[in-house]
């Protein structure tokens, strides 16, 4: 039985400690009551990158949304999916972290940039259609140009819609599911 208050202990003092080294490095957050959870959920998001004015902003961010810090992973997997901070910024302002954070890296990871995440998440916030995760990737795959998706974002265009404008552009490439893009040159020495 006492092995096993000892181990409690440790974990407790583990905890006090991390919050103790964030709030010393970071006064801002004493100020904004941080639990250990929400220390926890940043200690995520800064081990990927995060800075400190960013951890700074999440938290103010989340109070203005009257909810607990709880985003730590989902931030450190859109930084490590190659997403700026000033994204993750934005959607935490747009409250588009959450659940819908691992659909955004997706879409990071199948090579939509940025601004088309923000667009898919602006319209998402504010209770507009928008196009299925799986629609945006198959857009990119046919060779979609990125004005061109952002248009079709833009516009609220139907998954039905894309599927029809995606066919247009196979039938363009000859029927295939790709898009040719010209012939390489050989060199001449």
């Amino acid at each position: 039985m006492i092995t096993a208050c000892k181990s409690a202990h440790p974990a407790d003092t583990q905890e006090s400690d991390r919050a103790e080294l964030w709030f010393s490095s970071v006064p801002e957050l004493k100020a904004l009551n941080v639990s250990n959870a929400e220390i926890g959920e940043l200690q995520k998001a800064h081990d990927a990158g995060l800075t400190d004015p960013s951890s700074v902003a999440l938290i103010k961010l989340a109070r203005s949304h009257q909810k607990p810090f709880a985003d730590g992973e989902g931030v450190a997997e859109l930084l490590s999916a190659g997403s700026s901070e000033q994204t993750v910024l934005e959607l935490a302002r747009l409250n588009q972290l959450g659940p819908w954070a691992g659909q955004a890296e997706a879409l990071r990871l199948v090579g939509l940039s940025d601004k088309l995440i923000l667009a898919v998440a602006q319209r998402r916030s504010q209770g507009l259609s928008v196009l299925s995760g799986e629609k945006l990737g198959e857009l990119k795959n046919t060779g979609a140009s990125e004005a061109a998706i952002l248009d079709l974002i833009q516009k609220g265009e139907t998954d039905q819609q894309a599927s029809q404008y995606i066919a247009l552009r196979e039938r363009a490439a000859g029927g295939h599911g790709f898009v040719y893009q010209g012939r390489a040159r050989k060199k001449t020495q």
